[in-house]
């Protein structure tokens, strides 16, 4: 029986989806865009592993990951990837950085997690506002400085950029926006940024959310990539994959952010294929968009 024959046998006992799929050659990018996933991309019914993810986000040209706990950073390396974007260790939604009451509670975490990001080569991580629960904003950007300010030495030495991620809070359902949260107009945050003056305190820029709640999508990346340490990509309006279904000219947007002087931070996928779409399919046609 020769090759031909027997993949024809083993179509016919239904066996073919389980056979081992042939390695494919990695896809090289341009990297003018330095690319990074979420673990959401692959779906949330994805079948595969964590290791599986990492083998074909590196064959697909991709960075890293963002928001991957620490001790699955080996698994990462292992592929060649690296944790494009930290987690910030003892903040919530609800309590963030514009809350007094829990700042000795998260400087507690956030120092040593400082720490182990730097020795791991971890330059960036996240952190978010907090709900406003009826504060002023000029209050909260009283508090958030006063917070930033305290630990802005510690960043700066050990060449670690904190970064508070814009969020709209006109879409209420968590898969789409979050309730009351502080950072969701542009120009507070970067008011923030300009008060703190620090080169390790900037924003984690979310174009799906910044097009819900203020657009001009590439004047502001132009304007202020200074305070932009990461940016995170979905469609808009339903934050499935950046397609041609969606409002935004991510092409576009891609050329913009390559051209953007002196700026060489990550962007990161953080959407869910849409039903019935092949979502490495999908991540691969997203990746080719972005790599101008």
């Amino acid at each position: 029986m020769d090759r031909r024959e027997f993949l024809g046998a083993v179509a016919a006992t239904g066996l073919v989806a389980t056979a081992p799929l042939q390695a494919q050659a990695p896809i090289r990018r341009k990297n003018r865009v330095k690319q990074g996933l979420w673990r959401i991309v692959f779906g949330d019914d994805t079948k595969l592993s964590f290791d599986d993810q990492c083998r074909e986000a590196a064959r697909l040209g991709a960075h890293g990951f963002d928001l991957i706990n620490t001790e699955d950073w080996p698994t990462m390396r292992k592929h060649g990837l690296r944790p494009t974007l930290g987690n910030t260790g003892g903040v919530d939604f609800p309590n963030g950085i514009i809350h007094p009451e829990v700042h000795d509670k998260i400087e507690a975490s956030i120092r040593p997690h400082i720490d182990l990001c730097a020795k791991n080569d971890v330059r960036t991580i996240i952190t978010v506002g907090g709900q406003r629960r009826g504060m002023p904003f000029d209050q909260a950007m009283d508090n958030a400085a006063r917070f930033l300010t305290r630990i802005k030495g510690q960043l700066e030495e050990r060449n670690v950029t904190i970064a508070i991620e814009n969020m709209n809070n006109r879409r209420t359902d968590p898969r789409y926006g979050r309730e009351d949260q502080v950072f969701g107009h542009w120009d507070w945050g970067i008011a923030l940024c300009e008060r703190v003056n620090s080169p390790n305190v900037k924003i984690v820029c979310d174009l799906y959310h910044l097009q819900i709640m203020d657009g001009d999508i590439v004047e502001r990346l132009k304007a202020h990539h200074k305070w932009i340490a990461h940016i995170h990509v979905a469609g808009v309006p339903s934050r499935n994959q950046i397609d041609a279904t969606q409002e935004l000219n991510y092409r576009y947007i891609a050329e913009t952010i390559a051209s953007l002087p002196g700026w060489n931070g990550y962007v990161s996928h953080e959407w869910r294929p849409a039903p019935g779409l092949d979502p490495i399919k999908t991540v691969e046609a997203a990746m080719d968009l972005m790599d101008v």
